[in-house]
Parts: C-alpha cells; sequence; structure tokens
C-alpha cells in the first residue's frame, strides 16, 4: 500500500495563506538542513528533501498551487512515474528553483540575470585616529588614500586608443554560463558568471597602455572627514561614493572611515558620561570649601559639603560627552573625591597635626563620657518607674 503524502504546506510549515516570500524562505530552512550534499548516506535526510522539494516546486508556482488548493494531491495524480512519490519532476526547469536557492546556500553559482549589467563599486576602508577632545566636540580631517578614476587615454574602456573590446566567444557577449546537469530530481540549470570576460560580455585584445585593460588608473588623493561630535573609538563614518568605480556604468562604492580615539590622562569615557578622580585636603574634606575641577570645558568650582568622607561621588551634570543624535543633549560627568594623606609634612605641620588629634581625641572622650552619663541617668530613671 502507498504511503500517503503528507500535506505540502504542512511540509514546509507554512499557511494555506502564505505569501510566495514566506514559502520560499520556508523551503530554503528545509532544503539547506537536509540537501544529500550536507548529510551523504542519510536516507531519511535524502527522503524529506525530496519531499520539500515536491511541495516547493507546486507551491511556488502559482497555477499548481491554485489546482492543488482546489484538488489537493489528485491535482497530480495523472503525472506520477517519474517523480518522487507520484510527482513528474523531469519536465521542469529545477534551475528556476535551485539556481537561486543552493548558489546562495553552498556557492553553485546562482542565477545572476544581470552579470553584465551596472554594477555598484566596492566599499574602500580607512582609518584616522583623534584626539580625545577633538571626539568629544568633532572636527576636521584630511585622510590620504588611494582612489581609481577612469583612464583619461582609453576613457575607461581599457583597450589600446584605436581599438575596441570584442564579444566574448565563450559567452557569447551575455557574460554568463548556464551549465545544465541531470540530478535525481530531473534537469537543473545553474547560472555563472563567464570566467573569461568576468561577466562584463567583452574581452579586450589591445590593452591601453596606462590602465593595462584595467579602465582605471590609481592615484593618491586627500579625502576631507567631518568628525561629529561624541563619535567613540571603532565607529566608521560613510563618506558616499568615495569608494571603488563601479562596473558598467554602475555608481561607485562608500568610503568607510574607523575612528580611533587616544586616551586622555584625566578623564575615562563610559558611553556619553565621563569620570574622573580629584584629590581634596584633609582640611577641605573636614571644614568643606571650594574645590576646582578640571572638565572637558575647563575648570569648574564646586562647594565641597564640611565632613565629606574620601571617594564620595559627585555629578557634574551636562559636563560629559555630546550625543550623535543631537550635540546640545549630553552626558554628565561623574568625579571621585579622594582624601589626599601626604607622606612628607614639616615639623610645624607635624606639631598641628598632633595638637587637632589632642583636640578632637578629647571631643570624642568627652562626647563618649556624656554618652555614658545619660546611659546610667537613663537606668536610674528606669529603675525608679519613670520608664
Amino acid at each position: 500500500m502507498a504511503e500517503q503524502k503528507r500535506d505540502y504546506y504542512e511540509v514546509l510549515g507554512v499557511s494555506k495563506t502564505s505569501s510566495d516570500d514566506e514559502i520560499k524562505k520556508a523551503y530554503r530552512k528545509l532544503a539547506k538542513k537536509y540537501h544529500p550534499d550536507m548529510n551523504p548516506g542519510d536516507k531519511e535526510a535524502e527522503k524529506k528533501f525530496k519531499e520539500a522539494s515536491e511541495a516547493y516546486a507546486v507551491l511556488s508556482d502559482a497555477e499548481k498551487r491554485r489546482q492543488y488548493d482546489q484538488f489537493g494531491h489528485a491535482a497530480f495524480d495523472g503525472s506520477a512515474g517519474a517523480g518522487a512519490g507520484g510527482f513528474d519532476f523531469s519536465g521542469m526547469d529545477m534551475g528556476d528553483i535551485f539556481g537561486d536557492i543552493f548558489g546562495d546556500l553552498f556557492g553553485g553559482g546562482g542565477r545572476s540575470r544581470n552579470s553584465n549589467g551596472p554594477r555598484r563599486g566596492a566599499n574602500l576602508r580607512a582609518t584616522v585616529r583623534i584626539s580625545f577632545e577633538e571626539a568629544v566636540f568633532g572636527c576636521e580631517k584630511e585622510i590620504e588614500i588611494v582612489l581609481k578614476d577612469e583612464c583619461t587615454k582609453c576613457n575607461g574602456t581599457g583597450a589600446k586608443p584605436g581599438s575596441s573590446p570584442v564579444t566574448c566567444t565563450k559567452c557569447g557577449g551575455k557574460g554568463k554560463i548556464v551549465y545544465t546537469t541531470q540530478s535525481l530530481f530531473g534537469t537543473m540549470q545553474n547560472v555563472q558568471t563567464c570566467p573569461d570576460c568576468n561577466g562584463s560580455g567583452k574581452i579586450i585584445v589591445d590593452k591601453c597602455p596606462d590602465c593595462h585593460g584595467t579602465g582605471y588608473v590609481s592615484s593618491k588623493k586627500r579625502i576631507s572627514v567631518s568628525i561629529p561630535a561624541g563619535i567613540d573609538s571603532g565607529q566608521s563614518i560613510r563618506i558616499r561614493e568615495k569608494g571603488e568605480p563601479g562596473v558598467n556604468g554602475g555608481p561607485r562604492g562608500d568610503l568607510l572611515v574607523e575612528v580611533y580615539v587616544s586616551r586622555h590622562p584625566i578623564f575615562e569615557r563610559r558611553n556619553f558620561d565621563l569620570y574622573s578622580t580629584v584629590s581634596m585636603t584633609y582640611a577641605q574634606a573636614v571644614l568643606g570649601g571650594e574645590l576646582r575641577i578640571k572638565t572637558i570645558d575647563g575648570e569648574v568650582a564646586y562647594d565641597i559639603a564640611p565632613g565629606t568622607p574620601t571617594d564620595t561621588r559627585i555629578r557634574l551634570k551636562g559636563k560629559g560627552v555630546p550625543s550623535l543624535r543631537d550635540k546640545n543633549t549630553r552626558g554628565d560627568h561623574y568625579v571621585n573625591l579622594v582624601v589626599d594623606v601626604p607622606t612628607s609634612v614639616s615639623k610645624e605641620a607635624q606639631e598641628a597635626l598632633r595638637h587637632f588629634d589632642e583636640l578632637t581625641s578629647n571631643s570624642l572622650k568627652n562626647n563618649s563620657g556624656l554618652a555614658k552619663e545619660e546611659e546610667k541617668t537613663d537606668k536610674k530613671k528606669k529603675k525608679k518607674g519613670f520608664f
């Protein structure tokens, strides 16, 4: 008894209302998972691959999908014999199904419908180093790169003046070659870029002496780069159409300039906030007073409260790095206040410190004695029943 086929929508894991793109995406996933090249010798994987391919062959075709939605598997009973499970693959152009899918998945030369048409040029990459302050406030920099321009001698044709490129005999000027192969699914067609003309459809016999047949000449050029305020190390700036020239009239690629920011001796950056450490004297920590703090904008005066302990963190709002989206919006500057303990002091200072220590010690003793007296008084009151 023949095995009953599963519903094609169920096989691909899609619904009857799924779009063509959703069906194609589902098939790509299954095809990559169960393709025989990825599962050599696995009969179960081969079976699932054939099942998914059969389902996709029907549901990717508008007319066959309509027939299947109306009649189910019975719509194709008359073509049983050549294909898996009764569906005939032999009359189908499997290149239409697999060419653009497996070319992407396995590098098998998928379809390239406009291989000799206009193509965008490749992107170029460069680097620039800037100071910490330049990254915060933005700046203008010039970098030197090697750029290709159209050869003026041959006007970009690559051919020697007085001659012209000839049509490629291998591809007939199409820039692509179609390879037909037989597989267990029938006839498959793979489209690949012509190796002789690299997809241009033309062969240069007499090459231009200036550009050696490339159609372009290279030269060093200086490019101005606008560094936006707030940029961070490792981020890139895109300069449109300053990359490699396009092919067959296509636009240039872009220039991507990666920024490297030098470290600062005082400030540390975290996102758009700045961090630093500032020392204060013991007297300032005890008595409070004005403290001068360096910020990225210059020095500011800050009043510290009396009795400020070491490692106190304060925030200077809006003294951080500008946002890349809005330079008027800035992060904050966080400052750690640390008591600076001197390692060497004069005799006068030593005497003053000893005197200060005596005064503070007596104050502590007095406070301690007062606390003990209060404790005794409370105990006496408790015994007499005051509370």
